[in-house]
Order: C-alpha cells, then structure tokens, then sequence
C-alpha cells in the first residue's frame, strides 16, 4: 500500500516534499514510507534527499506540569484568600512542588513569603507554562523567548526529526515489477521471456566460503622452521616419547640432582608408572661418577649421586633429553659428524599467564663434529636466524648446567623496532660428551628457542593462551594466512 502510494503520486506530481507530512496525508505510518522510499532508492526507482528537522519534546517532569499544572501555579492555586502557614503548604504541595513552585512564584511577583506566613499578592494569574507545554506537546510552534525559558528549566529536550523529499528515478516505473532471478523452461515455452525483466548479476559478489581444513598457526610456523634446518642439511631426530626418565632428562646432560629444575615445582613427575626399568647400566655408571668425583679435568659435584632420583619418570622438561640419547648412540657407533634438529612439546611446572604455558614447544638444534668452536655456533647462528629474517644478532654470556660457555641470543626485530631474546645456546659440557664414549676431540654446539614466541610475534597475539590451549578462536585459525617468517 505505501509503495503503490508513493509511486501513484509520483506518476502525476514532481516530487514528495516531505515524507512526514505525505504519511499523515495518506494516513500511512512514517516508519512505513520510509522503509518503502528505502527500498525504491536502493533499485532507483525513485531519488530521495534526508531531510533533518529539530523538533522538541516534553521531558518526564515537563509531561507532569503538562497533566497537573506549573508548581508555580499549583503553589498559588493552593493558597487561599487569607494566607498560609509556610509548614501547611509545604505539608500540602510536598518538598518537590513546594520548592520550585516558591522560586517560581516569587520571580513572578505571584505570592509574599513571610517568615511563618505565605500570601497571594495578585487575585488572579494564568498557567502559561502548562499551556506552552501543552502546545510543544501538539506540535505547535513557539517563539524563541519561550523554548529558552522552558529549556533552562529542564522541561523539553530537542529531538532530530528525519524524513525525506522524494522524486522520479532513472528506473521509475508506476509499478515495481520483481525482477526474474532465474529463466525457467516454462519462461522458454510460453514465449513469456521476452517480457520478463532480469535481475543484473553481481560479478563481484563473494560465494560461499570454501568448507576445509585449516592449518594452525603454529603448525605453519614449525613447518617453515623445518623446511629451514632441512635447507641446512639437519636431520630430525624422534621426539615421540613425551615421558622420559630424570636420567635422560637431567643426570645425562651432568645436571645435579639438587639442581631447582628437578623440584616437583618446576617438573611433573608421574606416579604411575613413578620409575623406569631400563637404563644402559655401563653409562649411568660413568654418570654417576662424573657427577661424584668429576673425570676428564673435571672436578664433578662432590656429592653422593642416588640411583632412584636417577629412575623417576617425568613429563621431559626440554627435549635435549632426545638429544642425549641421540648422541649416546651415536657414540658407539664409529664416529660420523652429524647435524640434529627437533621441534616438539615439552612440559613444565609453570604459572600460567599470558607468556606462559605449562606446555609449549621447543625448537632444537645441534651440530656434532670435530673441532669446533664458539665462533662455529656463532657463524651458525647468523646463518640459522637470517632466514627467520633476523640478521642483527647479539650475544649475552649465560649459565647452563651442560653447556659451557653459554650464550643469550638477542635479535632485533624489524617490525617491533627493539632487540628481543630469541634464544639460548652454547657448547655441550666434556663432562656430558666424553662418559658417551664420544672422542675427546669431539664437540657438540646446540642451540634452543620456542616455537610459540616468534608465531605470537608474526601473527600479532599478546596472549599465549589465545595461541594454543582450549580458548583458542576456531575463527583465528580459519582467517590467517600463511605467514612468511622475517617479514
């Protein structure tokens, strides 16, 4: 009905000059013909330009002085000929309308207040503030003067009024025919496809996203880390075994047994099974006794190293627990140089927050071969970290209980435009390399850093639990792209 309203009188007149008042003409809602004048302008069928009127409205207390009369007058209405006392026309009116009504009645020269008594001081007057309300209320207008004087009071309040002036469009017709979505062979047989009028196509309009599987951020990120170390020459050693003895984890990498790390605080130790059965019994021998009385220019720890903290079985706290089995067997071998990475979980005993997890994953590498050199693990490491697109690099000494020396490794980020830890790194202890059964000439470099901290910094995430855990976003895995380290 409002379409046909607007588009019959469109046929014969230029334009609607105003929405609001062409409803009220045709006894239409506004809200209607706005909708319809909408939808016509949308397929340009007709032209339409906002039109904004202010209008005013009577607020929650001006509505009341509308209904019951001003507190003014309703003061003055309620004292009679003889006057009243200040406390009985309080008591009458109420603390509200007795207040207002005072200042208002004074400042019209309507009352006199005495100090117990209060009197009329005209014999009549007129409740103008009601009828100004009442005629805001109908939609008349009033002079300036008044709107100000019921502005400060509080009593009306401005409202936006909008509308539109409407005329023909490119496309107007007295009648919107729906456009054909789809040719039918009854369109085809009837011949009726030559009236027909079609819906244009929309070439730019986005289909339906395709339905699939979605890598995971990380998992983007460990598999360019990894086709990194392949590139390198690196080969991957296993990292499925995620329970590890304190042996492996710790005393083989010359860790003492009273080292924090190996507190239940720090590690998880499991209670089922709590202890493990097989260890190779010459080697954790020569452990014992590096670790009791040193060996090979060392001087040990000096203290009585206990089989059964040796057995515990644990969550493995690093995966360098691989890495020492890794190089145990490679050592009764006859000696080959070898180069070894591993990305995987590990686990610790850790407060959770936003830069923490108790699981996350390591990144590892070491290189295995004769005569090398701290600045063997340096040049490494400017080859290793370019390709994650970090060339400025700096070094920080450090402590490690199986490395010595140590390093810090400090890089500067482009994007962040600040020097950011990246890692750790250092040269395996003899006193960890020589009781394997490696030759004394042999030294072993590593290196070490997380996976999880450069994908926050590549994928722009500051909480670590919005990365990996059970709050992770679907929609976050679904969205991001492959991300190229170093850019």
């Amino acid at each position: 009905m409002a379409e046909e309203a607007v588009l019959g009188f469109l046929e014969h007149n230029e334009q609607i000059g105003d929405s609001g008042e062409f409803a009220l003409e045709k006894g239409i809602s506004h809200e209607e013909i706005v909708n319809v004048i909408k939808s016509l302008n949308g397929f340009r069928f007709v032209d339409a330009q906002d039109i904004k009127k202010e209008r005013w409205q009577l607020t929650a207390e001006g509505k009341t002085y509308a209904a019951t009369g001003s507190p003014e007058f309703q003061l003055f209405m309620a004292i009679p000929p003889e006057g009243i006392s200040r406390v009985e026309l309080q008591k009458k009116l109420g603390d509200s309308v007795f207040k207002i009504g005072c200042q208002q009645a004074i400042k019209n020269k309507w009352v006199e207040m005495g100090k117990a008594q209060v009197s009329r001081k005209v014999a009549h007057v007129d409740d103008n503030v009601k009828a100004l309300l009442i005629k805001i209320n109908d939609g008349e207008a009033l002079n300036q003067e008044d709107i100000d004087a019921l502005k400060r009071r509080k009593l009306i309040s401005p409202q936006i009024w909008k509308g539109y002036s409407v005329k023909k469009g490119p496309n107007y017709a007295p009648k919107r025919r729906k456009p054909a979505t789809d040719l039918t062979r009854e369109n085809l047989q009837s011949g009726e496809w030559k009236e027909l009028q079609f819906k244009e196509y929309n070439f730019l309009a986005k289909g339906f996203p395709v339905e699939g599987g979605c890598l995971h951020p990380l998992l983007k990120v460990r598999r360019q880390m990894q086709m990194i170390f392949l590139q390198m020459g690196f080969e991957e050693m296993p990292t499925n075994n995620y329970v590890e003895s304190s042996f492996w984890n710790f005393d083989a990498l010359f860790q003492p047994q009273q080292h924090p790390a190996r507190d239940s605080h720090d590690t998880f130790f499991l209670r089922e099974p709590s202890t493990t059965k097989i260890l190779p019994e010459d080697y954790v021998e020569r452990v014992k006794r590096i670790h009791e009385s040193g060996g090979h220019g060392s001087r040990g720890y000096g203290y009585d190293w206990k089989r059964e903290e040796a057995n515990k079985n644990l969550l493995r706290t690093h995966t360098t627990a691989v890495s020492s089995r890794m190089l145990y067997a490679l050592a009764k071998k006859p000696f080959e140089a070898k180069r070894y990475y591993s990305i995987d979980r590990v686990f610790r005993n850790e407060a959770v927050d936003r830069t923490h997890l108790a699981e996350f994953h390591q990144i590892e590498g070491l290189i295995c071969d004769r005569g090398l050199s701290l600045g063997d693990l340096q040049g490494v490491l400017h080859d290793f970290f370019s390709r994650l697109g970090m060339s400025k690099l700096r070094f920080k000494p450090a402590y490690n209980p199986y490395t010595e020396p140590s390093m810090e490794i400090f890089g500067y980020h482009e994007g962040l435009k600040k020097w950011v830890e990246v890692g750790n790194s250092g040269m395996f202890r003899p006193e960890m390399l020589l009781p394997m059964g490696l030759p004394e000439d042999v030294t072993v470099i590593a290196w070490g850093l997380s996976l999880e901290r450069p994908t926050m910094i590549l994928y722009g995430i500051d909480n670590i639990r919005d990365l990996f855990g059970h709050k992770v976003d679907l929609g976050l895995i679904k969205s991001n792209p492959i991300c190229r380290i170093g850019l």
